[in-house]
């Protein structure tokens, strides 16, 4: 698709008068990190169990932000994401540009800290590299210093390792190679009165000092701290920067340091807004000229808005992408799979129409289960999707729809009965409950194969479906509160699927291809009205 004004989009920060509202970033960019390279800045974020990972986001002034890729089209290793890994996969990330490329440190807690690189942001990327196997390994950040030597900061996952509150530094080869050591605990937080789950470490050098942004606490009610040590290896002196105090920004959690050409600084973080995810808020930040150390925000609380970053770039609102016509030759790129994808589950052979075959699995009565649900984040608090869909050449039980998924789900769509496709709203109320009708079935008329579908979100992730059979827009059900997922906010979502008609080692050749497809019209998301 073409650039969308300001008004097509649910979502915009800058406020078009020099200033800017927060969240900059109003949807699930978890953890997110930054790196400024010349006058533009790329910015990377948590994927989890989300296929592809490693979003790649850019902007020029730190306000507006557009999806230019993923650096991790396939996971790794490959063959543990066949299946959705809710909780597991890439969590928070750090991207580095360095001797000419682009470096993007994660952490896959059950496996261990990987490295790809890249000439150009928007990709391709490399294959990922294993740098340090483990269980429970969370949250690198390389350092490249001025003599040459190279670092890495990390953190722990107690429900892997059995512990965390550390933070521990190694060597490391310039090349991100290896490690040259077995690593040195820089930072106990047990040691610290009151400090918890101490994580996310970034690592700099600043004012001939070295100095570790990390957030505590937890991600709903925890602070950013800042330790200061005159070598990496410390002894590190440390200050809570960033807290709640009486704002409405709990958290406020996880960032990143990052400066301007002009010469001013700012800070990226997380808040923790439940089904919304984790949405992305910019700090002002200076250093003290008396002690040397960082304020962030007013005074060490979070604002609600500020002027914009001085960074002379100039130019219209723009946002990550939400709506989609299906024209292109790919998916948007905000979109993603709950597992490890098959190009035969999906097509755009017909301009406009995005066709998903209905993938027979064991497990079709429940989305969360499903690794072809194609989804993307909430795009904003408030918002409307419409998109419509016709379910073809389907054998009883094939069902395509729309969803919002998370540990709960709701969905409307289409279900195959034998006797022609029937209108269906579904909800599983809860993680360890099982799908149900939220309404009853409804016929399509005689001649109708395709239904509008809508989804209406407001604030308190309040979700509302309607259907138009070809009569005009109808309410379906009640209200269904949106829920996260673990680790992630609820998502968007599409889908199609259907039972599996034997089992795997019985059923014939013509059996094991799809039960038939879904083709859905253009994807439209819509949001406030800006006055």
């Amino acid at each position: 698709m073409g650039p969308l004004s300001a008004a097509a989009l649910p979502w915009t920060a800058d406020l078009g008068d020099g200033g800017y509202r927060n969240p900059v970033l109003n949807a699930d960019w978890s953890d997110p990190d930054v790196v400024r390279v010349g006058a533009d800045y790329y910015m990377t974020a948590s994927s989890f169990h989300r296929v592809p990972g490693l979003p790649i986001l850019h902007s020029r002034d730190l306000v507006n932000w557009t999806i230019i890729g993923h650096a991790l089209p396939t996971p790794e290793p490959a063959e543990a994401y066949a299946r959705p890994r809710w909780g597991c996969g890439v969590w928070a990330p750090a991207i580095r540009h360095h001797a000419g490329l682009f470096w993007i440190f994660y952490p896959d807690p059950d496996h261990g800290l990987y490295v790809v690189t890249a000439e150009n942001p928007a990709g391709p990327w490399s294959r990922p590299r294993l740098l340090k196997a483990g269980r429970g390994l969370i949250d690198p950040c390389p350092l490249w210093d001025a003599d040459g030597k190279a670092y890495l900061v990390h953190a722990w996952a107690k429900s892997r390792a059995g512990f965390n509150n550390r933070l521990t530094l190694h060597k490391m080869s310039p090349d991100a190679r290896r490690l040259l050591d077995a690593g040195t605990v820089v930072v106990d937080g047990d040691l610290i009165p009151g400090c918890r789950t101490l994580e996310g470490p970034k690592i700099y050098r600043h004012g001939g000092e070295y100095w570790i942004f990390a957030p505590a606490g937890g991600v709903e009610h925890g602070w950013q701290s800042v330790f200061r040590a005159g070598d990496p290896f410390g002894p590190y002196e440390h200050r809570i920067v960033l807290a709640q105090g009486d704002t409405e920004i709990n958290g406020p959690h996880q960032g990143v340091w990052v400066d301007t050409p002009s010469g001013e600084h700012w800070f990226l973080h997380f808040q923790d807004r439940g089904a919304y995810g984790r949405v992305v808020h910019l700090q002002p930040m200076r250093w003290r000229p008396d002690d040397g150390w960082p304020v962030l925000g007013s005074d060490g609380t979070p604002v609600l808005g500020h002027r914009k970053p001085d960074t002379g770039w100039v130019g219209p609102p723009s946002a990550p992408a939400a709506s989609d016509d299906f024209t292109g030759v790919t998916l948007g790129p905000q979109w993603g799979w709950h597992g490890l994808p098959d190009p035969a589950w999906w097509s755009l052979r017909e301009p406009g129409l995005l066709r998903l075959a209905c993938r027979q699995d064991t497990a079709c009565g429940d989305l969360r289960a499903l690794p072809n649900v194609l989804t993307q984040r909430l795009p904003a608090t408030t918002f409307t999707a419409t998109t419509s869909v016709t379910l073809a050449a389907a054998s009883p039980g094939a069902r395509a729809g729309l969803t919002v998924i998370g540990d709960s789900y709701a969905w409307v769509g289409l279900e195959e009965t034998g006797d022609g496709p029937s209108l269906v709203h579904r909800v599983a109320p809860a993680v360890d409950e099982p799908e149900r009708d939220a309404s009853a079935p409804r016929p399509l008329p005689s001649g109708t194969t395709t239904v509008r579908l809508m989804v209406q979100v407001s604030g308190g992730a309040r979700v509302t479906f309607r259907a138009d059979r070809g009569a005009g827009w109808e309410p379906l059900g009640g209200e269904f509160t949106a829920t996260p997922g673990r680790w992630v906010g609820a998502s968007l979502g599409l889908f199609a699927t259907a039972p599996e008609k034997s089992a795997p080692e019985k059923r014939a050749p013509e059996e094991r291809g799809p039960a038939g497809h879904a083709a859905f019209g253009a994807f439209d998301v819509s949001g406030e009205e800006r006055t």
